[in-house]
């Protein structure tokens, strides 16, 4: 008997510490686990030669964490699979400015929005096929997406002629531009920045209005209102005291903070 009371005692307690808050489990063991997209320029790239991270959310999970008290621990993610890193509890949130699409929302917990971004064309500035944003939807016309992203849905969707190519990795986007196999890329304003900022022969191709404006914010797994509601405090408090501008000018992002 007194076996079988221990025995249950245990079973307790672990399904006690499974089911404890995420905000306390946080505290306890010291350490906030932040999703990343290590490959997102502006946001939470990783230099491949010294491997040091750089992006405005880099910059805001230091300060998600500093305001915990804790320190950032950081888990390589994707969008192909930011919903199952963060249902099977790899991370405590997803910080990569995620896209608040309807399928993830069906799976996913989002905090308040804090950037927004339409989608843009990258071509070559020597391209004869797409010289305008009207010219994207034609006959023959390649148009690559990254798998996972939300263009890729909005692009199936908005493309009548022209023929999708979903790029999944080891590929990219650019790879098959600048090998002639498509002949643009979708993509939203910070992984623009990154062309522009470094291939002098990409150019930007921008709607001549809004197209698909999409929000983002940060994930989390639902079934924790209160962990969901200090990601919302935080982001709040960065909206009002000056630190999520601050970050988005040292990035080149100012152009689509969104505010209270």
């Amino acid at each position: 008997m007194m076996q079988l009371a221990a025995a249950l005692l245990g079973l307790l307690a672990a399904t006690s510490s499974l089911a404890a808050p995420t905000l306390q489990r946080v505290q306890d063991s010291g350490e906030l686990r932040v999703c990343i997209w290590p490959d997102y320029y502006g946001i939470s790239l990783r230099n491949p030669r010294t491997g040091q991270l750089a992006g405005l959310d880099i910059d805001l999970s230091v300060a998600f964490a500093t305001d915990l008290k804790v320190k950032p621990v950081y888990v390589d993610s994707s969008f192909p699979t930011l919903v199952d890193d963060l249902l099977r509890d790899r991370c405590d949130i997803a910080m990569f400015a995620v896209g608040m699409t309807p399928q993830r929302a069906q799976a996913l917990r989002f905090s308040r929005p804090y950037l927004e971004s339409d989608i843009y064309a990258v071509t070559t500035r020597s391209s004869r096929v797409v010289k305008r944003w009207e010219d994207l939807d034609r006959p023959g016309v390649r148009i690559a997406v990254q798998a996972g992203t939300f263009m890729e849905p909005v692009m199936a969707g908005a493309l009548k002629q022209a023929n999708l190519v979903v790029v999944r990795p080891p590929d990219t986007r650019e790879r098959e531009l600048e090998a002639g196999r498509v002949d643009a890329f979708m993509t939203d304003y910070p992984y623009s920045r990154r062309l522009l900022d470094n291939a002098d022969w990409a150019r930007l191709v921008a709607p001549p209005s809004p197209f698909f404006v999409l929000p983002y914010a940060y994930a989390v797994k639902p079934g924790d209102a209160a962990w969901l509601s200090a990601v919302d405090e935080f982001v709040s408090r960065i909206q009002r005291d000056g630190r999520l501008q601050a970050a988005a000018k040292r990035h080149g992002l100012s152009a689509i903070v969104r505010g209270n």
